[in-house]
């Protein structure tokens, strides 16, 4: 939805030091009803996603999916949109070591517990390959056209050693724009019942 798109723009120009006013204005005439707090832009391809698969607009639900650019943005990002803010309930997906960072955030943005957001045990692509194992992954990369790269990053000394696991996920970081259509392709390549359970969780919250 271009309407959803323009209040995203306009919170990341806000959180950036620019006016709040578009901001304000988009989100009562939406209205919006959540925003789903993101480390980046793959991780909220993976929810979009998800919803996709599983029929679901978010946009058209008043749901705004929003990529901060790093979990250090999560106290300004939820202090413009929380019960401090804007008052739209609020609620993310973030990785084990910056659970802090939303903790403090929610807190400085006076979000209850009834607010709450999802925990990656290292971040989402080691959930989804760890989900879809190695062997299923290797194919969906071959499948993508990207098999001769992982050839030659895989010969690369310092990925000597490594689990495979390890390799896939550090793989999907070495290319610009990577990490965001694997995000993607890994949820579409999931099965109805092997969602894990952060992205599962937080789809069902919404």
């Amino acid at each position: 939805m271009a309407d959803m798109e323009a209040f995203r723009e306009a919170v990341t120009a806000w959180a950036a030091g620019g006016p709040g006013d578009p901001a304000r204005e988009l989100a009562e005439r939406l209205p919006v009803r959540t925003a789903v707090l993101l480390e980046g832009p793959s991780d909220a391809a993976a929810v979009n996603a998800l919803a996709g698969s599983r029929g679901r607009d978010l946009a058209a639900e008043g749901v705004c999916v929003l990529p901060m650019g790093g979990a250090m943005s999560v106290a300004r990002f939820a202090g413009l949109l929380g019960p401090s803010g804007l008052g739209i309930r609020l609620t993310g997906l973030c990785d084990e070591r910056e659970r802090g960072f939303y903790e403090r955030g929610w807190a400085r943005a006076g979000a209850g517990a009834e607010q709450e957001f999802f925990v990656c045990v290292a971040d989402l692509e080691e959930e989804l390959i760890r989900t879809l194992g190695v062997t299923r992954v290797e194919a969906l990369v071959e499948a993508e056209g990207d098999l001769r790269a992982l050839q030659i990053f895989l010969r690369q000394p310092a990925q000597q050693g490594r689990p495979p696991q390890q390799q896939l996920r550090r793989f999907l970081g070495t290319k610009k724009g990577r990490k965001i259509h694997y995000g993607r392709a890994l949820v579409e390549a999931l099965g109805p019942d092997r969602v894990p359970a952060p992205l599962d969780d937080l789809l069902a919250c919404l």
